[in-house]
């Protein structure tokens, strides 16, 4: 489907009763992919994600020498190798279309590159804040020059002739997002000394995902601590993943799929749902249980799941009838699926106040100001705060169709599908930017609803 056509959102016509298989997680795969680079042996990784990004991420590490053979029975599984001497590439050029992952997380490779990179993307990826992470390579070494406005994409990071010796300390604002930290922590171990890491901003957002970024590393064999707020140690190491390596499904491109439980009713269920994560979609169940779900892991209760032996299980998602307002509701823990939560909320039966969320401004859109632009475009109300979202309901016969604007943002494009399960005449730009994360979302949404 191409980017200018319309595609009209599916009513759900009856109750729900859908197992949706989640494909792994797009914060994991390019995670472990780039720490699989960053190592001295093959790494076999398993349940990878197939998407836009992770395609960028497989890309950009190709460049800069890393050899990736993909099975051919399953592209869900690639050997990752890394360069025989550990020197990545230079004089090469890294196109990261629109993923953060990749823009925030590779140009730190280019430390250990024997020459200048060159960092490009999409046009709206030159709306995205770069500084922090490219400001926290400058005190590493490294020497950047802009070729667009200071401080975004385009640009050219050239390593510096040598690492530093000693332990460095680096101080960077990652207020606008937790990637300018994940990224400096996923290579700071191959630096001879090791590293300090300070935050200097006021708030820090998505702490779970500089927790993953922590246990990947750890189990990559590094050693990071957090010896304060905003502060982390991280010990020179040699890093290795394990051999073979499964990807966890991506639980926050499962969201979309379980609040459709509570806006259609009936239930969906989502296989291999692990029993401890550090993806912020692991808070989900207790979102959706708050809105009015009824939640099953395992056959068992979810306040019971510690009662269930497996490390994963099936996740069931019942919906009770009603979603009920969140009233003010902290999301800084898991502003990504701060979109399929706000449609829940422009369903409810109350306000909501979505906060801790102000980062969001600098996703793939402005999240927020394309929130409630489209919340509005559908009958509801809603606008914006200094640091999230108010949504004030209107009863569902209010509501009509619209065509929705999806901003090049696939969160916003799963958004509006949702909306979509109830109010008629839903049509939406670009759906074809769900393969960002999710390459068949339309082939999985129709399935849902049979």
């Amino acid at each position: 489907m191409t980017e200018t056509a319309l595609w009209p959102a599916p009513l759900a016509r009856h109750p729900l009763d859908a197992t949706v298989a989640v494909p792994g997680s797009k914060s994991l795969s390019n995670r472990y992919l780039l720490l699989a680079a960053l190592g001295t042996r093959p790494v076999r990784l398993e349940g990878l994600l197939r998407s836009r990004d992770t395609a960028l991420m497989m890309a950009a590490l190709r460049e800069l020498g890393v050899s990736i053979d993909e099975d051919p029975d399953d592209p869900t599984i690639v050997t990752v190798t890394p360069p025989a001497n550990g020197t990545f590439h230079g004089n090469v050029t890294i196109y990261c279309g629109l993923a953060g992952t990749v823009m925030r997380f590779v140009p730190a490779l280019v430390l250990f590159a024997d020459g200048p990179v060159h960092i490009d993307g999409d046009e709206q990826a030159y709306a995205r804040p770069m500084k922090p992470v490219l400001d926290g390579l400058e005190q590493l070494g490294c020497a950047i020059e802009y070729q667009g406005r200071p401080g975004f994409l385009p640009c050219t990071v050239t390593p510096p002739r040598t690492l530093p010796a000693g332990h460095v300390t680096v101080k960077i604002d990652s207020s606008q997002s937790s990637q300018f930290i994940s990224g400096l922590l996923l290579v700071a171990s191959r630096l001879p000394g090791g590293m300090t890491l300070v935050h200097t901003g006021e708030k820090l957002p998505s702490m779970p995902h500089i927790r993953m970024t922590m246990e990947d590393v750890a189990l990559a064999g590094g050693e990071i601590t957090m010896p304060g707020h905003g502060r982390w140690k991280v010990a020179a190491r040699p890093l290795n993943l394990p051999g073979e390596l499964v990807v966890e499904p991506d639980l926050s491109n499962a969201a979309p799929f379980l609040g459709a439980a509570l806006i259609a009713g009936g239930s969906v269920q989502v296989p291999r749902w692990p029993a401890t994560t550090a993806q912020p979609g692991g808070l989900l169940p207790d979102m959706l249980r708050r809105m009015g779900a009824t939640v099953i892991f395992g056959g068992l209760d979810w306040d019971k799941r510690g009662d269930c032996p497996a490390a994963s299980a099936m996740l069931r998602v019942t919906g009770a009838g009603t979603i009920r307002a969140l009233g003010t509701y902290d999301l800084s823990a898991a502003g990504e699926i701060a979109p399929s939560i706000a449609a829940l909320c422009t369903l409810a039966d109350g306000p909501s106040e979505l906060t801790g969320i102000a980062h969001l401004r600098g996703h793939e859109t402005d999240r927020l100001h394309a929130l409630a632009t489209e919340i509005e475009r559908v009958g509801a109300h809603a606008h914006e705060l200094p640091d999230g979202i108010a949504i004030e309901p209107v009863s569902r016969d209010m509501l009509h169709g619209a065509v929705m604007e999806t901003y090049a943002d696939h969160r916003m494009a799963t958004f509006a599908a949702m909306l979509g399960l109830v109010i008629p005449h839903i049509e939406i730009v670009n759906i074809a930017t769900t393969s960002k994360t999710l390459p068949d979302f339309v082939g999985m949404w129709t399935a849902m609803l049979q």
